[in-house]
């Protein structure tokens, strides 16, 4: 054996141990960090050694001195995110693919890594019922696969009115009108700022915070010109989805590219009793989701996938330069789907997952999230005092306890306890403690603990008032 083998054996021996003491000690954990970043400054800080460690030994160091300043994210104790856990199958070829060190971004180079994420992309569009023709795109999160959706869609649009987006750019061309429902996710407004085109128009939304078609037709009547539509899947508060089917037909009337957000909720088409809930988001355009969230493989992995595989490379691809090496029989390149050259195999992991859990455990694992959610919504709502504030039809319950000053005191105490870690935010003029269900670990005593900590929580809250 080789030194430099040895040395990779004795690390990620050093590496496996800590992560196995790591995943067992999720169950009783405290969830949330024990050290600031202050303390731990001192700890990682200072002036950089001018001797270096032995990588075992860097390995154990790290283990030992970032543990205080962890959160128990993958703990099925975990509700204060839409972040979810890790699938075992997709941590242990999370590894893998670290240690193959691909560079993934040109098909007769890693040709393993592209058939595997290109066989992961054709399993996502069964799964998700989105046409079979569709181009998939593996990027770092949600943010960037609605940014990168979205960038096709202006190529397409701009083309379509006649402007040569290449050559010309953005400046002097026809404006790109962009409509969003009012409780839309702030990261599509960022990707719409990242693209150069602006402010999007916020369409009425209703009490869950779903857009109102009626009021899209009227807005979009109101002008003229090329118009992106952006849905959504899955509502940050409240769960709930968009119409999509009058609202497509209504976007379609008028000629508009359909983005849907489905950073978490794309997953419901997965579900037959859910699938009501995407019932039309099939038609849209494009789609953008989070394979961390739902799904449950490790950071990071985004997923856009695009109807218009020419928008989509046009808007994402380059010009190959003389040092690439183009698979000229293939369907293209995957760097020609995502704004990245250099890039590991994302979707390894998401591969793992699929062949781990096949449709049917994809179905269950969604659906027990929901049921989870729909547990601790209806066990809370019969607590005097709480309120539920949304339908709890997917994995979100919003939470108030009367007065917007005792909801703060009860999300401070959720969370100062530990048992679980829940995030408070603010819905439809009222502070609320949203519970957001997205780890495949989370089962019945974890539902338990929830109600019991909230519940607790309020009761400590009311008695230190009264």
């Amino acid at each position: 054996m080789s030194a430099g083998a040895g040395q990779y054996s004795e690390a990620l021996s050093a590496a496996a141990r800590h992560a196995q003491e790591w995943l067992a000690s999720l169950p009783d954990r405290h969830v949330g960090p024990r050290a600031s970043v202050q303390e731990l400054g001192d700890v990682f800080g200072g002036p950089l050694p001018r001797k270096g460690m032995p990588a075992a030994d860097v390995v154990d160091y790290l283990a030992l001195h970032a543990d205080p300043g962890l959160m128990a994210i993958p703990s099925g104790r975990f509700f204060g995110w839409v972040m979810g856990g890790t699938l075992p199958a997709a941590m242990a070829a999370d590894w893998l693919v670290s240690a193959w060190d691909q560079n993934s971004g040109m098909r007769h180079a890693t040709p393993a890594i592209a058939a595997i994420e290109e066989s992961a992309g054709h399993w996502l569009l069964q799964l998700l019922h989105l046409p079979g023709d569709a181009d998939v795109g593996f990027v770092t999160g949600a943010t960037m696969a609605n940014f990168t959706a979205m960038a096709a869609a202006r190529w397409r649009l701009m083309v379509d009115a006649g402007w040569n987006l290449d050559r010309d750019g953005l400046a002097g061309g026809p404006r790109i009108r962009c409509f969003v429902g009012q409780e839309r996710h702030e990261t599509i407004d960022l990707g719409l700022r990242y693209l150069g085109l602006g402010r999007p128009a916020e369409v009425p939304a209703d009490a869950q915070g779903r857009l109102i078609p009626a009021e899209l037709d009227r807005m979009l009547s109101a002008g003229s010109g090329p118009a992106l539509v952006c849905l959504q899947a899955g509502n940050l508060h409240s769960g709930a989805f968009d119409p999509f089917a009058d609202a497509i037909d209504v976007a379609r009337r008028h000629g508009a590219w359909v983005h849907v957000d489905g950073a978490f909720g794309l997953w419901a088409a997965a579900v037959p009793e859910l699938a009501h809930l995407v019932g039309g988001m099939e038609l849209a355009d494009s789609w953008g989701t989070d394979a961390h969230k739902t799904l449950n493989v490790p950071y990071d992995c985004g997923i856009a996938v695009v109807k218009d595989s020419n928008a989509l490379r046009s808007a994402m691809g380059l010009q190959h330069t003389s040092y690439l090496i183009h698979d000229a029989e293939g369907p293209g390149d995957p760097f020609e789907k995502v704004p990245e050259l250099s890039r590991r195999g994302r979707g390894v992991p998401v591969w793992a997952a699929l062949r781990a859990l096949g449709s049917d455990g994809v179905a269950a694992q969604v659906r027990g999230l929901a049921d989870a959610a729909s547990k601790i919504g209806s066990r809370l709502a019969a607590v005097d005092g709480i309120e539920v504030l949304n339908l709890v039809d997917y994995t979100q319950v919003s939470l108030a306890f009367g007065d917007d000053a005792t909801t703060r005191a009860v999300t401070a105490k959720v969370i100062e306890d530990g048992k679980v870690w829940m995030s408070g935010s603010r819905w439809q003029g009222r502070d609320v403690l949203r519970v957001s269900v997205s780890n495949w670990s989370t089962d019945t005593d974890d539902v338990g603990t929830a109600v019991d900590a909230v519940s607790s929580a309020f009761a400590a809250v009311r008695a230190a008032n009264s």
